[in-house]
């Protein structure tokens, strides 16, 4: 039987070297944040849309990314 090697645990801002679907783990990593603000988001309903895959929780970077995108409306520039 072939060995599974884990996935990188390292996660690019690009999006063209990203897979379409994300573990809470690479998102946590990606947004800079722990696994149990993702799940406390999740239950609150204030984070990026997350979908259940089988019983394991997967997020579409897309959905991320729009998420992210959404929170970024402060205008910094003076």
């Amino acid at each position: 039987m072939p060995s599974l090697s884990p996935r990188p645990a390292r996660v690019t801002a690009d999006a063209s070297r990203r897979g379409p679907l994300a573990t809470p783990a690479e998102v946590a990593e990606y947004l800079g944040v722990p696994v149990k603000t993702l799940y406390q988001w999740k239950y609150r309903g204030i984070g990026p849309n997350v979908h259940k895959v089988g019983r394991h929780l997967r997020y579409r970077w897309t959905e991320v990314d729009a998420w992210l995108n959404a929170r970024a409306a402060y205008d910094l520039a003076v």
